[in-house]
């Protein structure tokens, strides 16, 4: 009777009963120096599954279905030497068509923002992809029409992986591993969950920046009377859009995996105290810009460039800012001297003619594009108003620089567009290079603190006009793209920054209006969030990262472009911390501990360099997947890495009261 209960309420709802789904098993055997043979498996009324020719392996099957849960285990015994790949089909009853897909840190709904160099709706219909690719080793397929969904997550340990001879083709695995793959496929138009073990990507495999490989299929050996058991989870459920559906999956995930904490290995003194060698080995004064060399560098020698950058990747201000306050505060005379001149230099160098930071400069090859960015420029104007905040409250005026920054945001308001968005690049005649908006959100925090210290109600009209367009046009449409300026696709900066932008909005505002900008910040953090490793990817012998006993958990994917893992967390972590006790959600503020425990591990310290050639000059591109910048590969650095925004984001992680201290008044 429970049965028959439970078959008619999965009716009703429009979701069929997991065991009610068709499903499809296969077997590739290989034969080592032949093609591999394909078989389809059959459930038989043991459990086994069966093909029509005689195997030299059994799988069984184990399905433990409980509503809309379902626990899918899969054993393979081999009764001889056998070197295998297997797949499962899950079909739905979702047309594909009116399907979006998900798989967390690398697929948001068809991937139609990337280009067709990058996975994408562009190349395929059908994806499948290694799990450590992924934030979370999960596939998820959303129907639009009705807001239903299936998941399937991958379960168990996790913890070996083996160097390979080949990225394509059929490939023999040199030893043990336990990643699998996971996907979707359009199967007679239907959507269907794809998973199985060991890895394979098809219809490409994504190595490099922009760069579609052929297809890889990965076998693993199984000795005589060896024995593996897979165990994946299928779930169902439904949301009113695809924002509630990646947020349940995230809360979903987030309990499954219930990732703890790095052991704590240095204070946030500490880890200051480390970082701040940075600004000391760094300092360049050879030019009229005084700067932290920052980007452009060698991760071997770490060695100074004449590359000098305000935003993005070189936070040269930001930086200055951060060597000020903790000179200042630590009797370290030398950083005072050198922010100071570096602020001093910006001054009367830093600026164009129509008073736009001059972004980026190569003083190596004399060079200097005409092209600015609203991000870089917000992030130059957001480095000078922390600095003008705390140079005011220790009694110290700058007239100079304020009249410098009012020039830059009626520059600003000259730039935004009658929605409220920003171009994302410009020339220094106002003449719009790239008018996407998805990177408005960078616009929002310096206008808002702008608001605050010049008491100017201009600049918070509009940043409230920012909020209207990220809320109309990126958080409602869950469409969070090209805020990153070495990628157009979606990354995890355009959500983090929307995030940001209403978190700051929450200080300036009251009532209705504030509740509504905390939930905007929610909805947007949750992509953010999706960006997160809940799990540690596993590395081979003599890939670094493993070797130092590296855990990604905690780490955020880049984007679908630039598929490595890095330390871009500035202020979400606080942000975190603050949204768990806004809207009463404990698992914020516990991922946030696991962020902020595990960013500091990979830090340069005497005898544990991690193959960074100073103390304090943090790695950037940590390739922890089948993907790499065009150096090294999984488990290693590229070889040119930019510290000066990996110090910057972690200072800020180090520094939590920041942004609230620079809106109260009472620490004015």
């Amino acid at each position: 009777m429970r049965r028959i209960l439970f078959l008619a309420a999965c009716l009703a709802s429009g979701l069929l009963p997991l065991a009610a789904q068709e499903t499809e098993y296969r077997i590739s055997l290989k034969s080592p120096g032949n093609p591999a043979q394909t078989y389809t498996l059959t459930e038989a009324a043991d459990g086994t599954l069966k093909a029509a020719a005689d195997l030299p392996v059994q799988v069984f099957r184990k399905n433990l279905t409980e509503g809309i849960n379902s626990v899918e285990e899969i054993t393979l015994k081999a009764g001889s030497t056998v070197y295998f790949s297997f797949e499962e089909v899950v079909k739905s009853e979702f047309n594909h068509s009116d399907c979006q897909f998900y798989m967390p840190g690398f697929w948001y709904h068809r991937n139609l923002r990337s280009p067709k160099e990058a996975p994408s709706f562009h190349t395929s219909d059908s994806w499948l992809v290694r799990e450590d690719r992924l934030s979370t080793p999960l596939t998820g397929i959303f129907n639009e029409k009705t807001g239903d969904y299936y998941t399937v997550v991958r379960t168990g340990k996790q913890d070996k992986e083996c160097l390979t001879t080949h990225s394509a083709g059929e490939v023999i695995l040199s030893g043990k591993t336990s990643l699998g793959f996971t996907g979707f496929r359009n199967v007679g138009g239907k959507a269907a969950l794809v998973f199985g073990f060991p890895y394979s990507e098809a219809p490409k495999t994504y190595i490099r920046k922009l760069t579609l490989a052929p297809a890889i299929q990965t076998f693993i050996k199984l000795e005589k009377g060896e024995s593996i058991t897979l165990t994946w989870n299928v779930r169902k459920g439904n949301a009113a859009d695809y924002s509630g559906f990646v947020a349940d999956v995230w809360n979903y995930s987030f309990d499954s995996f219930n990732p703890q904490k790095v052991e704590a290995q240095y204070s946030p003194d500490e880890a200051k105290a480390i970082l701040a060698n940075f600004f000391k080995e760094s300092y360049v004064d050879k030019y009229d810009l005084k700067y932290y060399s920052g980007v452009h560098m060698r991760t071997d020698n770490c060695a100074s460039t004449g590359s000098i950058e305000v935003g993005f990747v070189g936070r040269v201000l930001l930086n200055a800012f951060n060597a000020l306050e903790y000179g200042e505060a630590n009797n370290r005379a030398d950083l005072v001297a050198s922010a100071n001149a570096i602020f001093d230099s910006y001054l009367v160098h830093g600026f164009t003619s129509n008073g736009f930071f001059r972004e980026f400069i190569d003083e190596t090859h004399k060079e200097e594009p005409n092209v600015y960015s609203i991000r870089r420029q917000s992030e130059g104007a957001f480095a000078v108003l922390n600095y003008l905040e705390y140079e005011r409250r220790k009694g110290r005026k700058h007239t100079q620089w304020e009249e410098r920054i009012k020039q830059l945001l009626a520059n600003f308001l000259k730039l935004q567009n009658a929605d409220g968005s920003f171009p994302r690049k410009f020339d220094n005649n106002f003449t719009v290079i790239d008018g996407t908006g998805g990177s408005t959100p960078s616009a929002t925090l310096p206008l808002v603190m702008a608001s605050t210290y010049f008491k100017n109600k201009e600049y918070l009209a509009s940043a409230k006009q920012t909020a209207g367009y990220l809320e109309k046009e990126l958080i409602s449409k869950a469409d969070y793209f090209s805020s990153t300026l070495d990628a157009n696709c979606e990354d995890k900066e355009a959500s983090l920054y929307a995030a940001t932008a209403m978190y700051y909005l929450s200080f300036v505002t009251k009532g209705q209006e504030r509740e509504h900008y905390v939930d905007l910040c929610k909805k947007s953090a949750y992509f953010t969030l999706s960006w997160y490793y809940m799990w540690n990817v596993p590395f081979a012998q003599g890939q670094m990262l493993g070797d130092v006993g590296f855990e990604s958990r905690g780490w955020g994917n880049v984007s679908v472009e630039n598929n490595h893992i890095d330390v871009f967390i500035f202020e979400f972590a606080t942000i975190l911390d603050w949204l768990a006790k806004e809207r009463n959600e404990p698992r914020f503020s516990s991922f946030s501990g696991v962020i902020k425990s595990s960013m500091l591990q990979l830090m340069p310290v005497s005898r544990h360099m991690f193959n960074i050639g100073k103390v304090g000059y943090y790695p950037e591109v940590v390739q922890h997947t089948n993907w790499d910048y065009g150096k090294n590969g999984k488990g290693f650095y590229n070889d040119i890495f930019a510290p000066g925004w990996t110090v910057a984001s972690l200072w800020q992680m180090l520094s939590p009261d920041r942004v609230e201290n620079y809106f109260n008044p009472q620490k004015r």
